[in-house]
């Protein structure tokens, strides 16, 4: 085994920071590390935290005896930087700057450069990289129009996963991400669905905000006349509207519950409001695939359902059911972002993906 062949992935949380130990494809040692809010209250901004996680990075490392000079890249989650294209980027002083100092706003995500960066100083050789930021922008400009100028459509979706899962399903067939046609629909808390032409997401709903299939959590696409109406009706606080459309909107809306496979356990047991509502999910998000096929001109090579829905039989099946008239349906229940992270960094380090630099 090639020492270069290490790769470190580091995905930090709000109240935790992930890691985990890679030999190309392999898991060697992964760990969970939990924060409590008095570890936390001490800092005043994401930036503060980094000393202190990047500590319990190397102690958790030190007390596996990992080897760090068999680790040749580091990869973290990558954070709220500028809009860019998908892609594997190395970590540059640009990059850190705009992270350092959230010019995009606060998020646990921006600590995963900066870790990478602390990291690899201490291993000669060792890339720091991210790969694939929730703010990944690769629409086509007329898949940017809404209807009105003073609002455009947005691509933010379950980047990472999409792409990972479009990778791997490219390697299983003998064939290049960038050669195929692929509808990718991520089910979790919220629900994206991305039309992958050759390598680049040409359209995605916004699944955090208020487009697309409403989900668990999230309303997706509500009548904009009578959002408008609710909107005015004296009756809202602006967070209250917005709650409703990600955190308590979709099935918690509906049935009081954002856990899915708690309402498709009440739709077997005959709850008929609970069978409908589980219904609509699989609906909207085969309505979404389909207007994805016709992005791509029906010249569709796969649909690949993912995510934690993904686990839901019935549900695939629905979707599926739906259709797997459009292309064959692969199916990669749930998302691991660290395996994600690795992977990509293995792409990186083995010279099948070119790294891209930050402009931004």
């Amino acid at each position: 085994m090639m020492k270069e062949n290490l790769i470190l992935a580091i995905n930090p949380g709000s109240t935790s920071t992930k890691f985990a130990l890679y030999e190309e494809n392999e898991k060697l040692m992964e760990r969970s590390l939990r924060h409590s809010t008095e570890e936390l209250e001490g800092f005043s901004t994401m930036t503060d935290q980094l000393p202190f996680r990047y500590r319990v990075i190397m102690d958790a490392l030190r007390e596996e005896h990992a080897d760090m000079k068999r680790i040749a890249a580091v990869v973290g989650r990558g954070g709220l930087v500028n809009p860019i294209e998908s892609g594997i980027y190395e970590v540059n002083d640009l990059m850190k700057e705009h992270l350092s100092e959230a010019q995009n706003g606060e998020h646990a995500s921006n600590l995963g450069a900066l870790l990478a960066d602390m990291v690899v100083k201490q291993l000669p050789g060792a890339k720091a990289y991210i790969v694939d930021p929730v703010v990944v922008d690769e629409l086509e400009p007329v898949a940017r129009l809404s209807g009105h100028p003073l609002i455009a459509r947005r691509s933010i979706f379950h980047a990472l996963n999409q792409k990972a899962v479009a990778r791997i399903y490219a390697a299983s067939v003998g064939r290049e991400y960038e050669d195929l046609n692929l509808i990718v629909a991520h089910m979790g808390g919220g629900i994206s669905v991305g039309a992958h032409s050759r390598g680049r997401v040409i359209d995605v709903n916004n699944a955090l905000n208020g487009d697309g299939p409403y989900s668990p959590e999230r309303s997706g696409g509500l009548p904009s006349w009578q959002l408008s109406e609710l909107c005015f009706s004296g009756k809202y606080k602006p967070s209250d509207i917005k709650a409703m459309l990600a955190g308590k909107g979709g099935i918690v809306a509906y049935l009081g519950t954002n856990n899915f496979q708690e309402a498709s356990k009440r739709a077997d047991n005959g709850d008929i409001n609970a069978a409908l509502v589980v219904e609509g999910c699989s609906y909207q998000t085969s309505k979404e695939i389909g207007a994805m096929s016709a992005v791509l001109a029906g010249e569709v090579d796969c649909i690949i359902l993912t995510g934690g829905l993904a686990y839901d039989s019935a549900h695939v099946e629905r979707v599926s059911r739906m259709v797997k008239h459009i292309a064959p349906v692969f199916v990669y229940p749930g998302e691991d972002e660290l395996k994600a992270l690795a992977f990509n960094g293995y792409l990186a380090i083995s010279g099948r993906i070119s790294v891209k630099q930050y402009q931004g």
